[in-house]
């Protein structure tokens, strides 16, 4: 275990507890408040009645018409105080909380009680050139359930449960889609600069691996270099501290279980994520990142990823020898990242790079050339056209622009045979229009280029929602 994971557990141990209240729901308190406004209605029916009665006979009826406004206002007040206890938002707007999608947030707004939410997608692709014989396909891609309960104003646990591919069952057609667990936390809200969470944890780096609801990213196809490189949906065991350190400036540090190497191949590290599935726990690592925001549409920041993969495995010495070593495969990965939304722009751009120690003996084990250096950048522009003809409009439609590039071995081990097709280039363009937030329609078109061999064009139609 390295320093910066003693670091970290150490400071999560020594955190006071300093809880913060939020905003919650209880039935009980919806009960008690139904069965008060009955009462307060017949107060009201009533009043009305006995006011009627005060203008033939004035005297008579003025004290009960005096007792029955007092009633009816300590009752009009008790209904107010306990509505102040449930979860009754004015409006159905969705917020991030700590970089997670906004329908994951859900939970952290609410007093105490069961917060449920979601999202889903699916789309149509047709193979329009150099398909090889490629078939066109229509997937529900994914459908993800929220479940968060609020204990009390400090306790939180948080979940995200996703079905991939509409069925675990293999069809005529396809393989098995799957379901798993995205994310269990448990969080202890401590206090708004230092609060620690527990548990199967989105591992935070880039845009994607943290918000990754449809309606809240371009096109039916997460960014290229957000699925080999850096590898969303990438999430893994481990403990760890978040929190705003100032206005603007929020930060999550944790320690986590490390890849397992072995999955490591030419095309980047999506194969080595165990996502909480009887992870090896051998080697840890550390993952930090930071987000600024000096003003409201302005967001700047990165994030780090040090540590050994190796898991304790056996990787051959020589290629074709029976000789096993133990290698500590020590990686780094880095990303830095900003995004600026005014008058109806967006700009996103994305750049992360990675090393990996003992590369050579890994590329002896998997049978492939696993590089020494890995990179990837891309940069999106989007404009919402609709203010420019319906001024006040709620409703969303902007074309957009993606160029995507990477390299998957960019630097080899001295002596091994570079993968010529990992260099790949992607222009995506399309139309993304919401009738309200929470509802996406998609269209786009993706040209896809490598350094040696053919990729098809694709043109993608989908939909998406958030709730």
């Amino acid at each position: 275990m390295r320093l910066p994971i003693v670091l970290a557990t150490v400071a999560l141990l020594l955190t006071p507890a300093l809880p913060a209240a939020v905003h919650g729901e209880d039935p009980a308190t919806r009960k008690q408040i139904e069965e008060l406004e009955r009462k307060q209605k017949e107060f009201s029916d009533e009043l009305e009645r006995l006011k009627q009665q005060v203008e033939s006979t004035p005297a008579p009826s003025e004290p009960r018409v005096d007792e029955v406004e007092r009633r009816q206002g300590i009752l009009t007040e008790e209904i107010q105080r306990l509505r102040e206890l449930l979860y009754l938002p004015e409006s159905g707007e969705l917020k991030s909380f700590y970089g997670l999608g906004p329908a994951a947030s859900r939970v952290y707004g609410i007093k105490r009680g069961l917060s449920i939410g979601g999202y889903g997608e699916g789309n149509f692709k047709a193979v329009v050139h150099d398909g090889e014989g490629q078939s066109d396909t229509f997937d529900l891609l994914r459908f993800v359930l929220y479940v968060g309960y609020k204990f009390n104003d400090w306790i939180v646990i948080n979940s995200e449960v996703e079905f991939e591919h509409a069925t675990t069952v293999s069809t005529v057609s396809s393989g098995s889609g799957s379901v798993s667990v995205e994310f269990a936390n448990l969080d202890l809200l401590f206090d708004p600069m230092a609060n620690a969470r527990f548990g199967l944890i989105l591992v935070p780096v880039g845009f994607l691996n943290l918000v990754h609801e449809p309606p809240f990213y371009f096109g039916n196809v997460r960014p290229p270099v957000e699925r080999a490189i850096i590898p969303t949906t990438w999430r893994s065991n481990g403990v760890g501290l978040y929190g705003e350190l100032a206005e603007g400036l929020e930060y999550q540090a944790y320690g986590i279980t490390s890849f397992n190497a072995l999955g490591y191949r030419s095309s980047g590290l999506r194969d080595a994520r165990q996502s909480g599935n009887v992870e090896r726990a051998n080697d840890w690592s550390f993952v930090g990142r930071l987000d600024y925001s000096p003003i409201l549409p302005l967001d700047v920041g990165g994030s780090m990823y040090l540590g050994d993969q190796g898991q304790n495995e056996e990787y051959f010495v020589e290629p074709g020898q029976d000789a096993v070593t133990k290698a500590g495969v020590f990686t780094q990965l880095y990303e830095i990242h900003a995004q600026l939304q005014t008058g109806g722009w967006w700009f996103r751009t994305l750049g992360t790079m990675v090393h990996i120690d003992d590369a050579a003996v890994v590329s002896n084990t998997v049978g492939e050339t696993v590089a020494v250096w890995m990179w990837g950048v891309y940069a999106e522009v989007a404009y919402n056209v609709l203010p420019l003809i319906w001024e006040e409009t709620p409703q969303y439609l902007a074309p957009w622009f993606r160029y995507s590039w990477l390299d998957t071995n960019n630097g080899v081990p001295a002596g091994y045979p570079r993968d010529e097709e990992a260099r790949q280039d992607f222009y995506e363009f399309g139309l993304q229009y919401k009738p309200i937030p929470e509802v996406v329609f998609k269209i786009d078109y993706h040209i896809q280029d490598a350094e040696v061999g053919i990729l098809p064009d694709e043109l993608r139609i989908g939909a998406g929602f958030v709730f």
